[in-house]
């Protein structure tokens, strides 16, 4: 799996479906006073996989479907852990509307214990609205989703856990960097029957309940960071799926709010504005 998609950004996060939030103040984190909730990111290396035929097809399976879909909407309900000083944790959740339409419009607004937040990739632009202080930023983006993934955290520091099953090929962002992967076992998950895997890194694990039958959708993921005092986790049950959603332009049409403040995303590697 891709560490850098992993790590919990200090800043504002992605995608409310995966975990994007304002964060916690400075007295709530671990380390350089940041909330810590994925990985570091550690240079690449090759690594022997050890993935069993069976949990393979299911991931293959689910991956495959998920790229298939030309729109769809879901409904996330995530909680992500904080490790203080102390090494306590603590929870913050939220629940999350998300619209995609490939390749290149994606919309997700969340709401949680620390955020209500708005982001708008209309294929040309993304827009980041905090609604609570009625501000937003804005940047130009490239074509696709996938692209546009990378240049947010890459370029504007705007990152989230989770972002791999929103890309073209999830299953090989998914098994990047796994050391072994294995089926858990069926299980149940919101009335839904689904079959648990399970993937070991060197310094992240994770799982996913897929659901069985033709529309193999991912119902729970769940990321443990294991080099992070505490392996903080990162959780998200995902719901309403409509993988044949209308999905009209308007819908990825950003409109400031009355009042609305535009300011700068802060770029990578530049000192704060004062």
């Amino acid at each position: 799996m891709n560490l850098k998609r992993l790590r919990w950004a200090a800043t504002v996060a992605l995608l409310p479906i995966l975990g994007c939030s304002e964060p916690p103040a400075p007295e709530h984190a671990a380390g350089e006073g940041k909330p810590v909730a994925a990985a570091r990111e550690v240079p690449p290396r090759a690594v022997k996989q050890s993935i069993s035929p069976e949990a393979g097809a299911v991931l293959r399976k689910m991956s495959d479907y998920l790229a298939s879909l030309k729109s769809f909407s879901v409904v996330a309900d995530s909680s992500i852990e904080a490790v203080l000083k102390t090494g306590q944790k603590e929870t913050f959740k939220a629940t999350s509307a998300l619209s995609v339409r490939r390749p290149d419009k994606l919309r997700s607004e969340r709401k949680g214990d620390v955020a209500d937040l708005m982001f708008v990739y209309d294929g040309k632009t993304v827009t980041l609205l905090g609604k609570k202080q009625n501000m937003y930023a804005q940047a130009d983006a490239p074509a696709t989703i996938d692209e546009m993934i990378d240049f947010a955290r890459d370029r504007l520091g705007v990152e989230a856990p989770g972002a791999d099953l929103l890309m073209s090929d999830p299953y090989s962002v998914l098994t990047e960097g796994i050391q072994s992967g294995s089926v858990v076992g069926q299980e149940t998950i919101a009335g839904v029957p689904t079959t648990h895997i399970a993937f070991r890194g060197e310094t992240v694990d994770w799982q996913l309940w897929v659901k069985n039958g033709d529309e193999p959708l991912p119902m729970k993921y769940v990321i443990t960071t294991k080099d992070v005092k505490g392996n903080p986790e990162f959780t998200v049950l995902l719901r309403d799926w409509n993988v044949s959603a209308t999905l009209l332009d308007d819908r990825f049409a950003f409109t400031p709010p009355a009042g609305a403040q535009k300011i700068e995303f802060m770029k990578r590697g530049e000192p704060a504005k004062k």
